[in-house]
């Protein structure tokens, strides 16, 4: 810089021609009028030396693309490149659109690239159920309460399809009661049909560690309908991996901020469902939608529970409001509370050891023999020993 501020000084006083210039500072004569007319243009600003960086890249993507693409990350905050990219092909032909990586790269260019945690490597951990078609494995939970804006706790019930990914409704609740969650799935499966197994975590009401088989009121209701219920390890949420995390981005949409009421947050969670289903590309589903795998159960909803007969081998007994059956008059075996007013079957498999059915569920056995005590219950053992 300095030799072209002296080259011109020594120009401008006039005492030399241009080809003693170009000699004396060993440059051509293209250069030094390249420089003059900088200098007369722009002043010594034009001096400087400029970007080499071509005007315009012919790899460069349309400006209609990446407007594209910034409307619908504005849109779908929540979004990365790959499922902001699938949209885009209800827009532009497929030769128009760009990788994933130029659309992360031009979503982390405008600073819509939020950095991510760096996470410890474990050993992966494969869901406990995994089931081959839809209706097969149903997943069901209450999702983590959160405050809303009127300072009152609001209580999630989400209700999906192990293996389309469908969810079929995300309920909130004031509290995590048998009757709420019991309309709730009431209403789903008149319109979506029953599956076959129903698969919670050990929380109420879906299930109890202290309970028998870990079966409440509402697994015995599943029964009535022809379907299993089925539960997580306990303390072990990640064998529900793909449930829980749909509620991770429950919970990102729809209470990070929480609206002010019960009302106003259904709303925002009646959006989630439909954008979740229809709109929001899920990459275990190869791109797709849940709404574009989901199909309809072929087994409906009975509205009215119809009576079980157990086969004639079967000793048939009430539950009394203990949650106990009565055994040869004076004995006692305790089942659960849920239970009480339902009959259960009993099956005897020899040496004073019988086994303990309600409808076609077994749960558990007692022995006779260990029946020592008069009027004092005694509790089903789950397995034999």
């Amino acid at each position: 810089m300095e030799q072209k501020i002296e080259f011109i000084c020594e120009w401008r006083t006039g005492k030399y021609t241009i080809t003693e210039l170009c000699k004396s500072f060993g440059i051509s004569r293209p250069t030094a009028y390249k420089l003059i007319d900088r200098f007369e243009n722009q002043g010594y600003e034009g001096l400087k030396e400029l970007s080499r960086k071509p005007g315009k890249h012919p790899n460069t993507t349309d400006e209609k693309i990446v407007k594209s693409i910034l409307k619908l990350k504005e849109k779908h905050k929540l979004w990365g490149a790959k499922k902001i990219r699938v949209l885009m092909f209800k827009e532009f032909p497929k030769v128009e659109i760009p990788s994933v990586v130029t659309v992360h790269n031009i979503l982390r260019k405008h600073g819509l690239v939020s950095p991510q945690k760096r996470m410890r490597r474990v050993k992966p951990i494969y869901p406990i159920f995994d089931p081959k078609s839809c209706n097969e494995v149903w997943s069901a939970d209450y999702k983590g309460k959160f405050l809303m804006g009127n300072k009152i706790y609001c209580h999630p019930l989400t209700i999906a399809d192990s293996k389309s990914r469908f969810l079929f409704t995300a309920k909130g609740h004031y509290k995590e009661t048998l009757k709420a969650a019991k309309a709730e799935f009431t209403k789903v499966f008149r319109v979506y049909g029953i599956p076959k197994q129903i698969h919670t975590d050990n929380g109420s009401p879906f299930g109890s560690v202290r309970a028998i088989q870990r079966y409440t009121q509402l697994s015995y209701w599943f029964i009535e309908l022809g379907i299993t219920p089925v539960f997580s390890d306990p303390a072990h949420p990640e064998q529900n991996g793909r449930h829980e995390r749909m509620h991770r981005d429950l919970k990102a949409a729809c209470a990070k901020p929480s609206a002010y009421d019960l009302k106003a947050q259904q709303r925002r969670l009646n959006h989630f469902v439909k954008e979740y289903n229809h709109i929001r590309p899920h990459e275990a589903l190869d791109m797709k939608t849940p709404s574009d795998v989901h199909d309809f159960s072929c087994r409906p909803f009975p509205e009215k529970i119809t009576h079980y007969d157990y086969d004639s081998s079967y000793k048939v007994l009430k539950v009394t409001k203990s949650g106990s059956i009565r055994w040869k008059s004076y004995y006692w075996v305790y089942l659960s509370a849920a239970l009480k007013g339902k009959h259960v079957g009993i099956e005897e498999l020899g040496n004073g050891i019988w086994k303990v059915y309600y409808r076609n569920v077994l749960l558990g056995y007692f022995n006779e023999k260990q029946l020592r005590n008069k009027q004092q219950s005694t509790r089903l053992e789950t397995n034999l020993v």
